[in-house]
């Protein structure tokens, strides 16, 4: 397994060194677990009570990259102090297929911990939600007087102060121009090889490309109408071309189309990063494939399995992840929802993110007591230009760490047990088939699943007792794609990390 390291330092009360040990402790940690470092992360000075830090923000970023399954640090509180943003983080990594490793602890994470993060990861997306709502009715409001949303406009169209589109007759030009090169027969790469040589760049400042070329010359924005999520209002932009040009560009690219790519495998695979395989315990990986008869499949397949290394049969994506939801959701009793709410307000009363504000709050009382101080001194008859730069000096230090209180104290999650609980309840009564429910309760209970043939065992969160669920049936994936020839579309292009203790 690939695995990359990050490192950090504090810079009240650490040094260089501490760097040079953590990497020490996690490259033997590899060597010993049989992982392959392929790169380091390294914050210096850098606190671990936010998540805006340079090279954590890289780490996260390359992870869409999908070079790597693991990020090992010598201890999770290296990842993060901070709760919340140890959560969030962790889901992105999730999305992409890496887990978290502690070299230190030698733990997947404390079972509790993981609960309250399933909890805060999923609250965290229902306001998102909420939040994305709001936003969507305000662009609906600007969509129904066709004003810009903040999107690119479009190569020819600029947008005014008060959010109208207008023509950029100099852009509007070239837009005609391929358009007519189009119509009149020359191909793509003609266009865009003479586009290149000319430095004509498309609305973004970029060099054109087929895909951009292929958007410009189907953008219907061009005959004036205004496109907002698929509702299309003609007369609502200023036109640039006629109906017959443009009709006659969509034609001739319908006639010049090629065949359609291979469809992805749909959906979101839940389990990604929890579900193992019981016979070789590799991570179990979501994979979408098409039959002869043209019927897609969604299905996780141990990795081992796939190199014929290991015995177990493929699974439906459906059949499983309906399982342990059913299993979990048995879990959401009055007692236990009353249980995890208390216990993740607790956590979120007790956060780290205190830690920081405390200091805040310490370091401005002792600016306070200096600026009270030099004030003294001079009505004491010192020198008083001296004093009252050091006094600005000290106001100016104070107006520092009062932006950072109020951004500290605006990143504090307050949760209280009342909504914790009112968030769950919510969450019982969402449809049973909505995916937001589904991922929430698999992200607040289920730690790791272990999938055989006919049974599998499931770890939940803040339990250390393991539930068995017997009887699953074979499903019949693998009869539909055995001896038949089929396309593979990987849905997650994960390796297997190692599996949690």
């Amino acid at each position: 397994m690939n695995v990359v390291i990050y490192a950090r330092f504090s810079s009240h009360n650490q040094t260089e060194q501490s760097i040079e040990g953590q990497l020490k402790v996690c490259y033997e940690y590899a060597k010993s677990n049989g992982y392959t470092v392929i790169g380091e992360y390294i914050d210096r000075a850098q606190s671990g009570t936010t998540d805006n830090r340079l090279e954590f923000q890289r780490m996260i970023s390359d992870s869409d990259k999908h070079t790597f399954e693991g990020v090992l640090v010598y201890q999770l509180d290296r990842f993060a102090r901070n709760r919340y943003d140890s959560a969030i983080n962790k889901s992105k990594l999730k999305k992409n297929g890496v887990r978290v490793i502690s070299a230190k602890e030698n733990i997947a994470d404390d079972p509790s911990g993981i609960l309250v993060e399933g909890v805060l990861e999923s609250m965290a997306e229902y306001y998102s939600a909420e939040l994305s709502q709001k936003i969507h009715r305000g662009m609906a409001i600007n969509a129904e007087k066709c004003l810009s949303n903040g999107s690119n406009p479009g190569l020819g169209f600029k947008v005014d102060s008060e959010r109208r589109f207008y023509v950029d007759n100099d852009e509007a030009a070239i837009v005609r121009e391929i358009y007519e090169r189009y119509a009149a027969g020359e191909t793509k790469a003609e266009i865009i090889r003479d586009l290149q040589r000319r430095k004509v760049k498309t609305s973004l400042g970029k060099e054109f490309s087929n895909n951009s070329l292929s958007r410009l010359l189907s953008n219907k924005r061009y005959i004036g109408i205004y496109l907002y999520k698929g509702q299309e209002t003609p007369g609502g932009m200023p036109r640039i071309l006629d109906d017959d040009l443009f009709y006659r560009v969509q034609a001739l690219m319908n006639k010049n189309k090629s065949a359609p790519a291979r469809t992805h495998g749909e959906g979101e695979y839940l389990l990604t990063t929890k579900l193992f395989c019981g016979y070789c315990k590799e991570m179990m990986v979501g994979y979408g494939g098409t039959g002869k008869s043209g019927r897609q499949y969604h299905y996780y397949n141990c990795k081992s399995a796939r190199k014929k290394k290991c015995q177990k049969k493929i699974v439906s994506k459906q059949y499983i992840e309906d399982r342990v939801v059913a299993k979990c959701l048995k879990l959401l009793t009055d007692e236990n929802i009353a249980f995890i709410a208390r216990m993740v307000a607790e956590e979120c009363s007790k956060s780290p993110d205190n830690i920081s504000v405390k200091a805040l709050k310490k370091a401005m009382k002792e600016a306070d007591t200096a600026i009270e101080n030099l004030w003294r001194g001079i009505e004491q008859g010192q020198s008083i230009e001296m004093l009252t730069e050091r006094i600005n000096k000290r106001k100016a230090e104070k107006a520092e760490l009062e932006e950072q209180l109020a951004i500290e104290q605006n990143k504090k999650i307050c949760l209280t047990e009342p909504q914790i609980h009112a968030f769950l309840d919510y969450v019982c009564e969402m449809p049973a088939d909505d995916v937001n429910k589904r991922r929430a309760i698999i992200n607040i209970f289920v730690h790791s699943i272990y999938l055989y043939d006919d049974y599998f065992t499931l770890i939940i969160n803040a339990s250390k007792k393991p539930l068995s669920v017997d009887n699953i049936p074979l499903d019949d994936i693998e009869a539909a794609f055995s001896g038949d020839t089929y396309t593979s579309d990987e849905c997650s292009s994960m390796k297997t990390p190692a599996p949690p203790e």
